[in-house]
């Protein structure tokens, strides 16, 4: 996706998909803007080691917090949500949307969290370091990926459940390699 000095959201989300979060501003712009068009919910829970704020600029959600106060918010055209640093969070879209994540430039680590279908612990974590010049949905298939080869790491050590793997088709990511 083009670098823009002024975005046009609704038309530069025709060219996003599910939680590519591409960034959009030119490249010294901080906070930076991520852009996705969702209609899947988040297959993982993100965990970003600064403070994140999500914008929805069309459709609904509701976005479900872990280790947190607030359990979730509902978001609807124009909510803004606040996500503390280390907060894992997972957008579930109740319609297909747009939203806008702002994120600082050096956001440091980011990191995909699974917790258990069956008595809701964390099951898995995978972390990396946030690139502002790649969009995140590359590193979100990754992560996906070794999770869905790990048998282990999606079995749960508390319950024995485990954890179903992920289409990453149905996301439009393909298998790193």
């Amino acid at each position: 996706m083009n670098r823009r000095r002024m975005l046009h959201a609704f038309k530069a989300a025709k060219e996003v998909g599910d939680y590519e979060d591409a960034a959009v501003l030119q490249e010294a712009v901080d906070p930076q803007l991520y852009l996705s068009r969702n209609r899947l919910t988040q297959p993982f829970h993100l965990v970003c080691a600064k403070d994140t704020v999500i914008t929805q600029l069309s459709g609904a959600a509701r976005i479900t917090l872990r280790d947190s106060s607030v359990n979730s918010f509902g978001m609807t055209i124009g909510d803004m949500a606040y996500i503390p640093a280390g907060t894992p969070h997972q957008i579930v879209p109740t319609e297909e949307g747009v939203c806008l994540r702002y994120m600082p430039l050096d956001a440091g680590l980011v990191g995909a969290a699974w917790y258990c279908p069956g008595c809701d612990v964390e099951v898995q974590r995978y972390e990396w370091t946030h690139s502002n010049d790649l969009p995140a949905a590359g590193f979100y298939a990754e992560a996906c990926a070794r999770f869905n080869a790990d048998q282990q790491g999606r079995t749960c050590g508390k319950c024995g459940s485990v954890h179903p793997a992920i289409d990453l088709a149905a996301y439009g990511w393909k298998e790193q390699g």
